[in-house]
């Protein structure tokens, strides 16, 4: 395993939870942690509107994407009990149930971890450059804005 970043655009295969998991727990301010929360984001088999799909791939800006998930993280270690935020946002072709994005908060307390865990992921579905294209089940293909 390469040496890893508290964020980072990673090619699928590269990380694992556990990995930043680990990452995590070797925070030298991980004493002051009570909780670990993690979020993992993986392919759904159908679109928001029922269209059956057969897999994604997601490209990324790196450079302004990995600033972003940076500029997330580094948001949210600011609030009182959040010791460590880790997000890893993965590229490739995916096909369904594969993982896609990782989010670990290391908080004080599981009340402050949940609340900076779905900001972060609210935040990099909003604020991160990473691109989907849907492979859908009658063929058919699309760009979509994450």
């Amino acid at each position: 395993m390469a040496e890893l970043r508290s964020t980072g655009i990673d090619r699928k295969g590269t990380v694992s939870l556990e990995d930043l998991i680990c990452l995590a727990r070797k925070n030298p301010e991980a004493w002051k942690a009570g909780a670990i929360i993690t979020f993992t984001g993986i392919v759904r088999g159908e679109t928001h509107s029922g269209e059956g799909v057969e897999k994604l791939e997601l490209e990324a800006y790196d450079e302004l994407a990995e600033k972003a998930l940076e500029k997330i993280s580094s948001d949210l270690r600011a609030n009182k009990g959040v010791v460590d935020v880790l997000i890893h946002h993965l590229v490739g072709t995916f096909d369904i149930g594969e993982d896609l994005v990782y989010v670990v908060v290391l908080a004080d307390s599981r009340e402050r971890g949940f609340t900076a865990a779905r900001e972060a992921v609210e935040r990099y579905k909003k604020e991160v450059a990473v691109w989907k294209k849907e492979y859908l089940a009658d063929g058919s293909s699309r760009w979509l804005g994450e």
